[in-house]
């Protein structure tokens, strides 16, 4: 577990997961064994959605990949590149067309390995400051690999009627498990609001869209991504890829309480 510090905040990583995140003693983060996900954070990537009608394989440039929902590179494990008391880099390096081990095997997907056809470099920083928590995606690779990111952490809420608010929209808990397991779609938006028995701001750069998901009143997903996937068929996906340049590609998101 590595543990970050800033006044009167406090962070807590499992292998690269934010499953802890206070301020003055306040959790915003979802807890593991709570009601509605297993998780707390995971990111999206090379892929975002799922892959199961179009058979698994995802059209790239140089061929088909292998990929399940939300892609593979959360089945990668991450190593630590630096770390201070209040700021830790994290990093998974891959190699294209090697064959990644799928946890959904045999029980939820009838795919064993899972690979991508390209190199890539994928770095994950945590960093607690005056403006609260920064999570900075940067990712590195080969000229025009193609890819989509998307970060999902979980919010722990507490109140009857929490909203979340983009722009002069707002939207209840209960709109977000109306539309089930897709998720509401928040396009071109870069800041969001979390208003519960707390505040909470979620602001991004890079992403340019949202999209909301849970199934239970005890927790929310606030989901930055570059591409929200149900807006194609499944066979379609490459349609959403952005293609890295000369230069890494950074992303940034800022949680902070108000």
């Amino acid at each position: 577990m590595i543990e970050l510090n800033f006044e009167n905040q406090k962070v807590n990583i499992d292998k690269g997961e934010l499953v802890s995140y206070t301020v003055d003693g306040y959790e915003y983060i979802h807890q593991k064994g709570s009601p509605g996900w297993r998780s707390s954070d995971t990111e999206m990537f090379p892929i975002i959605g799922p892959t199961a009608d179009a058979k698994f394989q995802v059209q790239t440039p140089r061929d088909i990949a292998i990929q399940d929902q939300h892609g593979f590179l959360r089945e990668m494990e991450y190593d630590v590149v630096s770390k201070t008391d209040t700021e830790v880099v994290l990093e998974k390096k891959y190699t294209a067309r090697t064959r990644i081990k799928n946890s959904k095997f045999p029980n939820k997907s009838n795919k064993e390995w899972l690979f991508w056809t390209y190199d890539f470099g994928f770095k994950k920083t945590f960093s607690l400051s005056d403006n609260g928590l920064g999570v900075k995606f940067t990712v590195s690779g080969e000229r025009d690999m193609p890819f989509m990111l998307g970060y999902h952490p979980a919010f722990k809420l507490y109140s009857d009627g929490p909203v979340v608010v983009a722009g002069e929209k707002e939207i209840t808990l209960q709109e977000i498990i109306d539309v089930g397991s897709r998720a509401l779609q928040v396009p071109e938006c870069s800041e969001i609001y979390l208003k519960d028995q707390k505040e909470l701001r979620i602001r991004t750069e890079g992403f340019g869209n949202f999209m909301l998901w849970t199934e239970v009143p005890n927790m929310v997903c606030i989901e930055p991504i570059t591409f929200y996937p149900y807006a194609v068929e499944q066979t379609k996906l490459h349609e959403g890829f952005e293609y890295l340049k000369d230069t890494d590609r950074e992303f940034k998101v800022f949680i902070s309480a108000m």
